[in-house]
């Protein structure tokens, strides 16, 4: 009853939007304590291949009234598209790592993390008072 309960509301969804905001921060993080690091090479997570694989689950969902599967439907792990940025710009020593990119899109990431930290909770508390009420 439980597992069904819980797949019922969004918090299937915004688990793995969790997981991903904090496999990206890890990565992010990464991006800025090798900044001083010659010819390193940024990383990121890719949010928009992310979001595309949710919404293609989603709708599989969706369509089969299936519980959300752990992984995406070829069974690939989604946080492996790990990929190059900024790749038109290389500094002198190789690099391609800029400061004020990997802050800005650790915050974008932060937001979205909190967001859904936010909203996951909310969901909880909805699910804590209808369970109150029923006992």
């Amino acid at each position: 009853m439980l597992p069904s309960l819980f797949n019922s509301t969004t918090i299937p969804v915004l688990e793995k939007v969790v997981g991903f905001t904090e496999a990206r921060h890890n990565v992010l993080a990464g991006n800025i304590a090798n900044m001083d690091t010659p010819g390193y090479k940024a990383q990121d997570l890719s949010p928009v291949q992310f979001q595309n694989q949710l919404k293609e689950a989603l709708e599989t969902r969706r369509e089969q009234g299936a519980e959300l599967a752990a992984s995406n439907s070829d069974g690939e792990d989604p946080f492996a598209g790990v990929r190059d940025t900024m790749k038109s710009l290389v500094y002198h020593d190789g690099s391609d790592n800029d400061m004020e990119r990997q802050v800005a899109e650790l915050t974008k990431n932060q937001m979205q993390y909190n967001l859904a930290v936010t909203i996951m909770t909310n969901q909880f508390r909805l699910l804590q008072s209808a369970i109150s009420e029923q006992a």
